[in-house]
C-alpha cells in the first residue's frame, strides 16, 4: 500500500507501526507476567502459558501485517512441508542480521509453535520487554568467556543446570527451541578472525544444541535446519524497515533428531563432544554450499 512514498518516510510509518502493535500487546502480556511472577503454581502456569503464546502471536501477526503493508519484498521459500504447530521443534538457522527474527517469525509462526530463543542474561533487564520474555519462559543465559570456564570450570555446570531448566518448561506445552549456532551475526571481520573454515559462516558452536537435545531430545520431533540469504545483500534492520530488502530467499530443511546423541554426555564425554560436532560441521558444510548456490542465482 505504502511502495511508493519514498524510503525514509517508509521506515518512519513501518516503525510507528511496529510501535503501535508492541504497544498493544505487551501491556497485555506484561499484566499476565505480573500475575505469573507473584502466583507461581503450576496449575494457574498451565493456563497462563497458552495465553501468553497467543499474544505473543498475535503481535507477530500484527508485525506480519505491516510488513505486507510496506514492504514489497519478494519471499522465496521452499521446504518446511508437513509441520505441526502442536510438536516440538530444535530449530537451527545461520545469523547475518537482526531481520532474521522477524523472517523467522514470519515465516513460521502458525506453521510450529512459538520460536523461544536463547538471550544473553543482560536482556532480563530491559525495561517491559524483558518481563514479556520472562513470561514466555525465553531462557536467559550467561555467556561466559573460554577464559573464564578454565579458571572458573563451575561457570559450564551453572549455565548446563539453567538450560536443563529451560528446557523442563518447554517440555509443558508445544514449544520450538531457537538455536543460532553460530552465537553471533556473522561478518567478514568475525570470519577471518576465526579463521572460519567456511565461505558464508563462522564456526558452529555444538554446545547450545547439544544441552537443548540432551534435556529434551525425547520431545523434538524434527531438526528444522533454516537457511536464510539475502541475495542483495544483507541489511541492517533500518534498511528492511525502510523498504530496501527486494528478496528473500528462505529453505528449510527436516533432519532426523541424532538419537545416538540425545542423551550422551556431552559436557564431560570427549568423543561425545567429536561426535556432536562433525555431525553440526556436516550440516554446516551442506549449508555453505547451499548458500553458495542461492547467491548464485538471480535475485527474486
Amino acid at each position: 500500500m505504502f511502495h511508493f512514498l519514498p524510503a525514509p518516510l517508509l521506515g518512519l510509518i513501518a516503525s510507528l507501526l511496529l510501535g503501535l502493535n508492541t504497544l498493544v500487546w505487551v501491556p497485555i502480556l506484561v499484566s499476565l507476567a505480573v500475575v505469573k511472577l507473584l502466583l507461581p503454581f503450576k496449575a494457574l502456569r498451565l493456563r497462563l502459558d497458552p495465553l501468553l503464546v497467543h499474544i505473543a502471536e498475535a503481535w507477530i501477526a500484527g508485525n506480519s501485517g505491516w510488513m505486507r503493508l510496506t514492504q514489497k519484498t519478494v519471499w522465496d521459500i521452499e521446504g518446511g512441508d508437513g509441520l505441526d504447530r502442536h510438536g516440538w521443534y530444535l530449530v537451527n538457522c545461520n545469523h547475518q542480521s537482526w531481520v532474521d527474527i522477524l523472517v523467522l517469525q514470519h515465516l513460521l509462526t502458525g506453521r510450529i509453535p512459538l520460536l523461544k530463543f536463547f538471550l544473553k542474561r543482560q536482556l532480563l533487564w530491559v525495561p517491559v520487554i524483558g518481563l514479556a520474555w520472562w513470561a514466555l519462559d525465553f531462557p536467559f543465559m550467561r555467556r561466559h568467556s573460554e577464559q573464564s570456564l578454565e579458571k572458573n570450570p563451575e561457570l559450564r555446570g551453572r549455565d548446563q543446570e539453567a538450560t536443563r531448566r529451560a528446557c523442563a518448561r518447554f517440555a509443558l506445552i508445544p514449544t520450538s527451541v531457537m538455536n543460532f549456532c553460530e552465537g553471533t551475526r556473522f561478518t567478514p571481520a568475525k570470519q577471518r578472525r576465526q579463521q572460519s573454515p567456511y565461505r558464508h559462516l563462522l564456526r558452529p558452536k555444538a554446545g547450545g544444541i547439544a544441552l537443548a537435545l540432551n534435556a529434551m531430545g525425547d520431545k523434538f520431533q524434527a531438526i528444522l535446519d533454516v537457511t536464510i540469504v539475502y541475495p542483495d545483500g544483507v541489511p541492517n534492520f533500518w534498511a528492511f524497515l525502510c523498504g530496501r530488502v527486494a528478496c528473500v530467499r528462505v529453505r528449510v530443511r527436516r533432519l532426523p533428531v541424532p538419537t545416538h546423541l540425545v542423551k550422551a554426555d556431552y559436557a564431560s564425554d570427549p568423543a561425545v563432544r567429536e561426535a556432536f560436532q562433525q555431525w553440526l560441521q556436516q550440516i554446516w558444510q551442506e549449508k555453505d554450499r547451499q548458500i553458495d548456490a542461492l547467491l548464485a542465482q538471480r535475485s527474486c
